[in-house]
């Protein structure tokens, strides 16, 4: 057994085949997942867990470069937003892409990791980088 880190093995195995800008999906209960992307299911009733812890545990394990957000979640969700912002810094965060175009990228990515949260786009693409030079 693990002793520290993620313990759910689906999550650490995505996160240990990871590699240079390959990315991955956190979202809430709402957003769908295309057909051929792995969905790691991780809500356990409307709120729980929620965005924010899912993301901060990922952020613990993951180097991340970049994080998308869809141009929505300025008004829809601005709690959200400046959660990401003070998590991953202003410059890491692109929210130049419409909640459509979101969607549509999640189509690369390796996995969507489904919170429990129940707000408004509490959604975001994380880009993953390296840890050396």
């Amino acid at each position: 057994m693990k002793r520290n880190g993620i313990l759910n093995s689906h999550i650490s195995k995505v996160l240990s085949d990871l590699g240079h800008t390959d990315m991955i999906a956190i979202g809430d209960a709402g957003l769908p997942v295309p057909e051929g992307v792995l969905k790691i299911d991780v809500a356990l009733k409307l709120g729980t867990p929620s965005f924010r812890e899912v993301v901060e545990l990922i952020a613990d394990d993951m180097v991340v470069e970049r994080v998308i957000v869809a141009e929505e979640t300025r008004e829809g969700n601005p709690v959200a937003l400046q959660f990401i912002t003070e998590k991953f810094g202003k410059d890491a965060i692109d929210a130049s892409v419409s909640h459509e175009q979101f969607k549509a990228l999640t189509r690369q990515v390796k996995a969507v990791i489904r919170t429990g949260e129940a707000t408004p786009y509490a959604n975001c693409i994380l880009q993953s980088g390296v840890h050396f030079g």
